[in-house]
């Protein structure tokens, strides 16, 4: 025969059991106690009765009168029945002083000697006694007769121990209907307490709810995305290490506001919005976040799920990917333009026009080479020089013309370490995006850049121009473009208007700037001033090598 050991109670369980036990514990214990103080009660109550019965007696002058007759039986007997039943004693006993009894509720009894002590009532005393008379064990008191100070005759009055006890099993009896009745009241409500209870640990004993909280908080810290949590008043109820990183907050937040946070306005809006967001794109200071939120409700709004995760190095790469993709683009549109060409110079060489097929190819050749030689003598810098050749093919098959300025002059190795290429990538790369979409259909259609350093105080600049021959941005949205989602387009398949502000995002976090204005002869121009700064090098310091430039109008001091 196999035995089955049953598991751990749940923690609902357990608890209705220790209530319902101390329940019964506490009303056995009343009643225990009730049961002992009432029988005491009762006992000090009979003699009490007693002794007042027995001394009305003795007092009575119609019994003293009796005693004086040849035959005070006729006389007190009736006398002693009747107050036994009004007076609810159990005897009475009218006897002279050498204790020959003149009444009894047994009439057989009369004429027998009185079983009890007598001493000290002879001696005129009024005491009560617990003694087992004729009629069984009773509470009894007795007192004299006297007549003048003499002694005449001693009445005892007396309540049976039974009849005590039999109304102290009915007072207990009653008592133990009321603590049965308290104790199925309060197991109803422990039994509903913890059924409520039960369906909030759904069932779990202590030791499973322990160690689901173990397993809670190594997932918390063990998961790289950020999570967060929000009460109902929209405060930091729970927010694991990655929320803390990529929200950038440190300290103790839990019990804050969102609003307390310090995080960037749309954010914050997203944040204490009560719709749910679905992989919404958020900028911080450093960071290009994606945010989801999901509202707790059960009946009543109870908070909010958050869920934060990194995508900085993904729009990074999507950003130079939509450039390798601009690149493969334009490489294909020229091959195939170069298919024609050899095809035109083929033609021309099977129709004996050998002179002119030359002078076909090399005039192509040249217009090329004299591209590639105008952006690299004004930008060698060769991660830029790439991104404005790249730049040029793809506008020149957006039917815009992309010009680099004159007074741009950018020396290989003059920029510093801490400016990555990802980053001027990113910021010139989004500019000529912008302005190539701003410019395409325009009269003359026209994008020019302009890329040179220059002194600020003590410190060298890199300067970054972008115009373009576009309608221009109106002076009252000139600080509302760099916001995420802004943008005067209708939305695309990626959506628009996170551009420019990655743009800020990237200066901002180089301690550079951006700004917006009108170009000459229409059309916006978007400048990035980036401090030229070696690691370790403070602020207003001109590091080694970087002797600044200042060229032309663009680029004077």
């Amino acid at each position: 025969m196999r035995l089955t050991v049953p598991g751990p109670r749940s923690l609902a369980g357990q608890l209705f059991a220790m209530q319902a036990v101390l329940i019964a514990v506490v009303v056995a214990g009343y009643a225990l106690f009730s049961y002992v103080s009432d029988r005491g009660q009762a006992e000090e109550a009979a003699t009490r009765q007693a002794r007042a019965v027995a001394r009305s007696v003795a007092d009575s002058p119609s019994v003293l009168a009796a005693t004086r007759t040849p035959d005070p039986t006729t006389e007190l007997q009736p006398y002693a029945l009747k107050v036994m039943r009004d007076t609810e004693v159990d005897f009475i006993t009218i006897m002279d002083p050498r204790g020959i009894r003149w009444t009894h509720p047994d009439p057989k009894q009369i004429g027998q000697t009185f079983r009890g002590h007598t001493e000290r009532a002879l001696k005129g005393e009024t005491f009560t006694e617990t003694y087992t008379g004729t009629l069984g064990p009773s509470v009894r008191a007795v007192t004299p007769i006297q007549d003048g100070g003499r002694v005449v005759g001693l009445v005892s009055a007396g309540i049976r121990v039974e009849q005590i006890t039999q109304r102290v099993q009915d007072q207990l009896t009653a008592l133990l209907g009321v603590a049965v009745g308290a104790l199925v009241l309060g197991a109803v409500g422990t039994y509903v307490i913890n059924a409520r209870l039960r369906r909030h640990t759904h069932g779990m004993n202590a030791t499973e709810l322990s160690r689901m909280h173990d397993y809670h908080q190594a997932a918390l810290h063990a998961v790289r995305e950020g999570l967060l949590m929000l009460d109902g008043q929209y405060r930091v109820a729970l927010i694991n290490d990655g929320g803390r990183e990529l929200l950038g907050v440190a300290g103790d937040v839990v019990g804050r506001s969102v609003a307390e946070l310090g995080l960037p306005a749309p954010l914050t809006g997203a944040l204490l919005a009560s719709e749910p967001r679905v992989d919404e794109v958020h900028l911080t200071a450093s960071r290009v976040l994606v945010i989801n939120t999901s509202p707790v409700s059960g009946g009543e709004r109870r908070g909010t799920v958050v869920t934060l995760r990194d995508v900085t190095e993904l729009q990074s790469l999507m950003g130079e990917l939509d450039s390798e993709r601009g690149f493969t683009q334009a490489l294909r549109s020229q091959a195939h333009e170069a298919a024609n060409r050899l095809h035109t110079v083929v033609s021309l060489i099977e129709l004996g026009r050998a002179e002119e097929a030359v002078e076909f190819a090399t005039a192509e050749l040249e217009l090329a080479q004299a591209l590639t030689d105008q952006v690299v003598a004004a930008v060698s810098e060769p991660v830029l020089a790439a991104l404005l050749l790249g730049k040029t093919a793809q506008a020149n098959e957006r039917g815009v013309e992309l010009m680099v300025s004159e007074d741009s002059s950018l020396d290989d190795g003059l920029l510093p370490e801490t400016l990555p290429a990802r980053d001027l990538v990113t910021i010139l790369g989004n500019l000529i995006d912008n302005a190539v979409d701003a410019a395409q259909g325009s009269a003359r259609a026209r994008v020019t850049v302009a890329a040179y350093t220059r002194h600020c105080g003590d410190c060298p600049e890199l300067v970054l121009r972008v115009s373009d021959t576009g309608p221009g941005v109106d002076p009252a949205h000139a600080e509302a473009v760099f916001q995420r989602g802004f943008s005067t387009k209708p939305a695309g398949p990626g959506g628009r208007g996170l551009g420019l502000a990655l743009v800020r995002q990237a200066a901002q976090r180089h301690e550079g700037s951006l700004t917006v204005a009108e170009a000459d002869g229409g059309g916006a121009e978007f400048e990035v001033r980036l401090p030229l700064r070696e690691p370790g090098t403070p602020a207003g310091s001109v590091p080694s090598g970087a002797a600044p430039v200042a060229r032309g109008a663009g680029g004077d001091a």
